[in-house]
């Protein structure tokens, strides 16, 4: 199949599967480009969605966009963009013209209300799958459980503790590279004088003889 054709179509496949808003397409997008096309791994998908939540637009589009222009720059990325939003402009122009009509249905409102509870579960479903790629080691777990606490308990912004992770990640990976570093540097001395100690000198040489 023709790559433009395939982003089309798998992001079209997203946004007619989603109910719920942007968080909802989470699970689907990790299911269908992770897991079905191949097109990134579980990090990359990380990295997408944390961009996503710092910049203009719906989370899922975003991503959408980023992927797309990873495969084939920018036209990808407009194919791709145009694939997952296509479906909700069709429907929700529908559902707008007949919306008067059946708003107040009861046989509607509890259908939504079971879609909801549904959208909750696929959304934990894919904090959990990111979870096991993103908290690896002590440092991200102690982020993960300050960015929870901020997050739930004050309600702190969400490009906010993007930011701020951000730098405090990048902070991390200097300070491993620095105390890699200085091991290295004392390390380079012993084995300097190891190997000083193991070669014979020229007196040594001449008294053995």
């Amino acid at each position: 199949m023709h790559i433009y054709l395939d982003l089309f179509l798998t992001f079209a496949k997203v946004g007619i599967c989603t109910f719920g808003g942007g968080y909802a397409m989470l699970p689907i997008l990790q299911r269908e480009v992770v897991e079905g096309k191949h097109w990134a791994t579980d990090e990359e998908l990380n990295d997408y969605f944390a961009i996503g939540q710092c910049t203009p637009g719906i989370i899922a589009v975003n991503t959408a966009t980023f992927i797309g222009c990873r495969l084939k720059k920018a036209p990808g990325g407009i194919i791709a963009t145009l694939g997952v939003v296509f479906p909700s402009i069709v429907i929700v122009t529908v559902i707008a013209a007949c919306l008067s009509n059946f708003q107040d249905v009861e046989a509607v409102q509890h259908a939504f209300a079971g879609i909801r509870a549904c959208v909750c579960i696929l959304i934990v479903n894919a904090v959990l799958k990111l979870r096991k790629s993103s908290v690896i080691d002590l440092p991200t777990a102690i982020l993960f459980t300050l960015v929870f606490v901020a997050s739930i308990v004050f309600g702190l912004s969400p490009a906010l503790l993007v930011v701020v992770c951000g730098l405090i990640g990048l902070g991390l990976s200097r300070f491993k590279k620095a105390q890699h570093g200085d091991a290295n540097a004392e390390d380079t001395p012993a084995d300097g004088d190891a190997n000083a100690e193991d070669t014979p000198t020229d007196g040594d040489a001449e008294a053995r003889r």
